[in-house]
């Protein structure tokens, strides 16, 4: 009899070894599903935890329009070509008035250099990365090739679900071909995983360093994954914006995706994408800070109320 105990005993104690990881992420799973139980809009989200032992998503397989956040990949595409040799940080780029992306579209650069102007390649990917600018946008497509060479560079380094249709100029060009651009949220996630961990030298290591302290330094999206984290909080994100149908009335992004690190030195990695929104913008950026928020108090306190 005792000893019938003591197996059952054993059992119970392995199953609630085995079930107590995913019980708590269903936690964090509710309340990222509640977060999105009223919006009038698809929300995807994928979340990556626990040094990728916790994987979490909704509408994870979802194809999503990505916007600026392209801008992430076209960095990585360039530095592979600096790691090659091929271009180099230090080089100068010549960008002619004629050049400069119209006032319709987001460009600092444009505005703090209305004739033009001689850039460096590093400069150019701080302006794309952390300001989101257009206009270097287009222009470092330029220097590698075409929008299809950076999904190419992206497919080969091990990541399927993208596509990349149109730069900055093409995609603004007709609201049909904002949807042109997409990847997915678990696609997203992955992206950052693969480069973060760099596991196989995809990046040298004055790239990754560059690279990943220019995503520290974004300005935009203040609202979003960073909106409710403690300000001290350091985040390394690209954000992406598809403005408003004005026909319509239909939002098709407010995107970021990025990695939050935590206090303990551990971070988590977070995707969200919101599209077919009906909602206003302030509510879609909410949308991501709610669960940005979610997920960082999942992983601090381990309580989600």
């Amino acid at each position: 009899m005792n000893r019938l105990f003591q197996s059952t005993a054993l059992l119970l104690l392995l199953l609630i070894s085995c079930t107590t990881p995913n019980n708590k992420t269903d936690l964090l799973r509710k309340k990222i599903e509640k977060i999105v139980s009223d919006k009038n809009a698809v929300v995807g989200v994928s979340i990556i935890g626990n040094k990728g032992k916790d994987t979490l998503s909704l509408n994870g397989d979802k194809r999503f329009p990505m916007q600026s956040v392209f801008k992430f990949h076209i960095a990585l595409a360039v530095l592979s070509e600096v790691d090659k040799g091929t271009l180099s940080l230090d080089q100068i780029v010549e960008i002619d008035k004629d050049e400069l992306l119209p006032e319709d579209f987001w460009s600092p650069l444009r505005d703090e250099n209305p004739n033009g102007g001689s850039f460096t390649i590093e400069r150019l990917i701080q302006y794309n990365v952390s300001h989101s600018d257009n206009t270097a946008c287009d222009v470092l497509i330029r220097l590698i090739g075409t929008p299809k060479t950076i999904e190419e560079y992206i497919k080969k380094s091990g990541i399927e679900d993208i596509q990349i249709t149109f730069n900055e100029e093409g995609l603004q060009a007709r609201w049909e071909n904002i949807f042109q651009n997409w990847t997915t949220p678990n696609a997203a996630s992955e992206t950052l995983k693969l480069f973060f961990e760099n596991k196989n030298n995809l990046l040298s290591k004055s790239s990754y360093d560059f690279f990943w302290e220019t995503n520290k330094e974004t300005t935009t999206g203040k609202g979003r994954i960073r909106g409710q984290l403690p300000k001290e909080t350091i985040v390394a994100h690209k954000t992406g914006w598809s403005g408003t149908n004005k026909e319509t009335g239909i939002t098709a992004a407010v995107n970021n995706i990025g990695i939050v690190f935590l206090p303990d030195g551990k971070h988590f990695i977070i995707s969200v994408f919101v599209t077919d929104s009906q909602e206003n913008f302030k509510t879609n950026e909410r949308i991501i800070a709610d669960m940005a928020k979610a997920t960082y108090d999942f992983y601090t306190t381990q309580t989600i109320k």
